[in-house]
């Protein structure tokens, strides 16, 4: 039923524009989740303040600062996917498989601390957003 009334809407031409301005603010959304913790390469008080955790180890300092950086890599490309049709779906896989595994991983090791809990919280809307942005697609592209 549900699938029968997406297909009569992406039919709609003006409907199909929209949709397309909806997976492109998704991505942008996601985009913007994996941009927060860039700035966490500017050292250790910042990390503090974003995962509540201490850093008292270069090496986890270092591991850490490259961590803001790949997530600032990977925010910047979710956002140009966003203006890029032939990257989303690529886009959406990428930004799956990030916040899947941090949840996974959180959950799996529990006992975590309220700002971590925040980054999950984070994770869940972003996976929502890249699932909804994800059926948009499929669904319009089974219409050409």
């Amino acid at each position: 039923m549900i699938g029968l009334l997406l297909d009569a809407l992406v039919r709609a031409p003006f409907i199909a524009n929209y949709m397309e301005k909806v997976v492109t603010g998704l991505l942008v959304l996601v985009g913007i989740i994996h941009l927060l913790p860039v700035s966490g390469v500017l050292g250790v008080e910042r990390l503090a303040a974003l995962y509540g955790v201490s850093l008292g180890e270069p090496n986890i300092e270092i591991l850490m600062r490259h961590r803001a950086i790949l997530f600032g890599l990977l925010g910047l490309f979710l956002v140009y996917a966003a203006f890029q049709p032939s990257l989303q779906t690529l886009a959406i896989v990428a930004g799956l498989v990030s916040v899947v595994s941090f949840i996974a991983i959180a959950w799996s090791v529990g006992g975590y601390n309220e700002s971590v809990r925040k980054v999950v919280i984070a994770d869940i809307i972003a996976i929502v957003a890249l699932i909804a942005a994800g059926v948009i697609r499929v669904v319009g592209r089974n219409q050409i």
